[in-house]
């Protein structure tokens, strides 16, 4: 249920964020408190916890991001806490960006490899994924898991193309189990 909630926060973000021509703003606010949140579990801990008082939620919110993010960003998190829905403004700025990155053609890519990839071999994803998906823009992330032996495995969305060779070893123990 938080889920829908947050996607509808963040599409009211982004509407009122438009109208402002603030979104490029609102978007870097909604990465800032996303950072913030990921590496300080004890914010995150307060967000949700439903006996901290909301007056003090608002407080702490507005100690941390207070004069460093827009106008439009401090009115918005006061208004999502004094609803009492300050457990769900981490998953509603995770929404804001990814409906922010649908909005401007914007895919990220994942990519686990053994070894660091090379800037050929990043400049190839991203040629490859900005063809396949009509992509305006594609962020790749990197991975390393040394597990993989070679090749590596690349994540968009919700499909994944492995070409590690410890995933063509997987494939092939399968294909002899069956026969």
């Amino acid at each position: 249920m938080s889920n829908k909630a947050a996607s509808r926060y963040a599409k009211s973000l982004i509407d009122l964020s438009t109208e402002r021509n603030a979104l490029e703003e609102i978007k870097n606010d909604m990465v800032f408190f996303e950072d913030v949140v990921d590496t300080n579990s004890e914010l995150e801990a307060i967000l949700k916890n439903p006996i901290v008082p909301l007056d003090k939620k608002a407080g702490i919110l507005n100690d941390i991001f207070g004069n460093k993010v827009h106008e439009v960003t401090n009115s918005f998190l006061k208004l999502v806490v004094n609803k009492g829905r300050s457990a769900i403004l981490f998953d509603t700025a995770k929404q804001f960006i990814s409906q922010y990155n649908d909005i401007k053609g914007i895919v990220t890519a994942e990519v686990t490899s053994a070894i660091a990839i090379t800037d050929a071999n990043r400049t190839e994803i991203v040629a490859l994924v900005k063809k396949e998906l009509g992509a305006n823009e594609v962020v790749v992330k990197e991975k390393l898991d040394e597990k993989l032996i070679g090749g590596f495995i690349l994540k968009v969305g919700d499909k994944q193309f492995d070409a590690s060779i410890a995933g063509g070893l997987q494939k092939l123990k399968k294909e002899f189990a069956l026969s």
